[in-house]
């Protein structure tokens, strides 16, 4: 059974651990190098009052998902950034579906009006995945340039709160 809490500094290495995985095999993330437990302890306190940061553990506590919303200075007013991940080997399972219920509720109470993902053009798993909690397409990126020099192209989608 997966049950969906506020993330703590605690689970930040397993968070990392997860997303490494994830940044190793590639092609779904454009997230390019490793990220330790401390990166994304200190992502967690950038704009405290303005994010919102979940983990879905399974019976055992380990992580096996997590996700975030935050703001971007490069969207409008009123939108905040979410970004997704879920342990390789347990996706489809109902963990992106219950971590964005417990975020969606968070934005609304944080005062947001809609929610942006961008996703690269050729992780479809992502694409389907925002696609199946109503997200719709709003902006197309063409050749958007990867910390690693790697090429994608980007799709942005909006889910209406």
């Amino acid at each position: 059974m997966i049950q969906v809490r506020p993330a703590m500094t605690l689970d930040c290495a397993s968070m990392a651990q997860l997303l490494n995985e994830i940044i190793q095999i590639g092609g779904t993330t454009a997230l390019t190098r490793p990220v330790t437990g401390t990166d994304l302890a200190e992502w967690m306190q950038d704009e405290p009052d303005r994010s919102a940061w979940h983990v879905a553990v399974n019976a055992e506590e380990a992580v096996v998902g997590f996700q975030w919303i935050a703001p971007n200075a490069s969207l409008p007013e009123g939108a905040a950034d979410i970004a997704t991940f879920v342990q390789v080997g347990q996706t489809g399972l109902g963990i992106g579906s219950a971590l964005f219920a417990a975020t969606a509720k968070a934005a609304k109470l944080l005062g947001y009006r809609w929610i942006n993902a961008t996703i690269r053009a050729d992780n479809t798993g992502g694409l389907t995945y925002y696609q199946s909690r109503g997200f719709r397409d709003w902006r197309f990126d063409e050749d958007v340039t990867l910390e690693s020099g790697q090429r994608v192209d980007k799709i942005s989608k909006r889910y209406d709160l």
